[in-house]
């Protein structure tokens, strides 16, 4: 019985390793916070070989990480929480250019400039059930902005 224990669990981590393998996550950052702020804005780029969804997310540093959307509705920006985030199969998501992003709520102290924040995502891998994939975001400083995407830089490109 142990034996059959042992071989299920190792399969099962070998499936979750395989999966893990699967999923890049690069160019994670937080902007610094300013005195008595307590949440801050995660931002990176993930890409994942199969269909995924991107479900949860935690850290050591907040009391809660939520997904969230912003979108332009009224000549205002609204951010609202998501369940989920899609992952397609193949497509490098760039969280920041898309509308999403993470937020780290209930911040446990300041995020300092040059700091490293431990992230862990929980990503629904298709055909595989969730996944945990851990990684880290830098702190840069509270003027930090967004890289311009591909996308918004071939446009500034079209309108000189």
């Amino acid at each position: 019985m142990r034996q059959l224990i042992g071989f299920l669990i190792g399969i099962f981590c070998s499936l979750s390793v395989a999966a893990a393998q699967d999923l890049v996550v690069s160019d994670a950052w937080v902007r610094a916070t300013a005195p008595g702020q307590d949440s801050g804005s995660l931002q990176f780029s993930i890409t994942s070989a199969k269909g995924s969804r991107l479900v949860a997310a935690s850290s050591p540093v907040a009391g809660t990480v939520e997904l969230h959307s912003m979108t332009h509705e009224d000549g205002m920006m609204k951010m609202r929480e998501v369940q989920a985030i899609e992952l397609p199969a193949g497509k490098h998501v760039n969280l920041h250019d898309r509308g999403y992003h993470l937020m780290l709520i209930g911040l446990k102290a300041p995020l300092k400039e040059g700091a490293t924040v431990p992230l862990t995502l929980n990503i629904k891998v298709a055909n595989q059930g969730v996944v945990k994939i851990n990684t880290s975001a830098e702190v840069k400083s509270l003027t930090a902005t967004n890289p311009a995407s591909d996308d918004e830089h071939h446009m500034q490109m079209q309108m000189k």
